[in-house]
């Protein structure tokens, strides 16, 4: 290809890109001032309720905008963004367990404030709870740039379209991921490095259940990886450091690494 025919090869991409896909920056923009709406403690100063009230409205427009510009016939953008402000208060309930969670697990949290504005595993889940609210109403794009933008800031992977209960928790985060069909039940505790993913990546298995279920009450430290939609962790298991896992596990089980661990002193020469 000739640069010239590359330069317009690329002006009709340009000209393209904006005909269905919603700004990237206005994207990320929106995911922030919401998780910021939800949670004052990130605020730098109070503000009015007709400030709050006038917020929600900016919200509002904007994610109008973004759903006009998917350019989705499929998509009724009014309904759709009331539907997404109707059901706040409900994403908001499920984050406010989480961040007790949060305090309650981890002894180094001193307060819900804390949690809410220095977490970086409470801000993932917080993008994801939203991200996967606008996920369940079939919005297509938003969701997963919502989440690329947490992966970002936080290090942390979790796909929107993955089903996670209640109280969950993430500590420290960095290198958790979380794939697409995963199952997560309630009160689940999670460190830090953590894969819950598929076995396969055919593109041909796109429409079934590639990532793993984990029960209730379950805590996966860090480092360990669990893999297959046929992998199903049982309630109240533990699964240890660095384990590899393509097999289900009981109810209350410990798995663990059996790695033989060395320790020799060496001494200074002349003793």
């Amino acid at each position: 290809m000739r640069y010239q025919s590359f330069l317009q090869h690329l002006h009709h991409q340009y000209q393209t890109r904006f005909q269905f896909f919603p700004s990237k920056k206005k994207s990320e923009a929106f995911i922030e001032d919401m998780v910021h709406l939800l949670f004052p403690s990130r605020e730098d100063a109070a503000i009015s309720y007709t400030q709050l009230e006038a917020r929600q409205k900016q919200l509002e427009a904007t994610l109008t905008d973004l759903l006009t510009d998917l350019n989705d016939p499929n998509l009724p953008v009014a309904e759709t963004v009331h539907l997404f402000f109707s059901a706040l208060p409900q994403v908001y309930e499920l984050l406010l367990k989480d961040a007790q969670a949060i305090l309650q697990f981890d002894p180094a949290a001193k307060s819900i404030e804390e949690v809410i504005v220095a977490y970086p595993g409470f801000y993932a889940i917080a993008i994801y709870r939203i991200a996967h609210q606008l996920h369940r109403q079939q919005v297509k794009w938003l969701p997963r740039i919502f989440s690329e933008f947490a992966h970002r800031q936080t290090g942390i992977d979790i796909h929107p379209s993955a089903a996670i209960g209640e109280s969950f928790f993430i500590d420290h985060g960095t290198g958790v991921v979380i794939g697409e069909t995963t199952i997560i039940g309630n009160h689940v505790k999670i460190y830090q490095g953590v894969t819950l993913g598929a076995l396969s990546v055919s593109k041909n298995q796109s429409d079934t259940k590639r990532h793993p279920t984990i029960e209730d009450h379950v805590i996966i430290y860090s480092g360990s990886t669990i893999l297959g939609g046929n992998t199903t962790v049982g309630h109240h298991a533990v699964i240890g450091g660095n384990v590899w896992l393509t097999q289900s596990v009981e109810p209350y089980a410990f798995v663990h690494n059996t790695t033989q661990i060395e320790l020799r002193i060496k001494k200074p020469k002349g003793e």
